[in-house]
């Protein structure tokens, strides 16, 4: 299964925010306390990190990321 920049992916429950890269995919970043981000473009992540430090990180990868779908695991 492939992912389309033009299909968002179904938002997870713990979802706190989600930015979309130059492509339009999805990067979802979750969690509460502690959260981590999820590219759904390239398929990069991040560990478990302050809520703060992911959101930026994850806004930082969108501006960059130009993948438009991977395959999903």
């Amino acid at each position: 299964m492939k992912l389309s920049p033009h299909t968002n992916p179904v938002e997870p429950g713990n979802l706190l925010i989600r930015f979309h890269n130059q492509v339009g995919a999805a990067v979802d970043v979750t969690g509460d306390a502690s959260s981590s981000w999820y590219c759904h473009g390239c398929g990069d992540e991040s560990g478990l990190h302050g809520t703060s430090f992911s959101r930026r990180e994850a806004n930082h990868h969108a501006a960059a990321c130009r993948a438009a779908y991977h395959r999903l695991r």
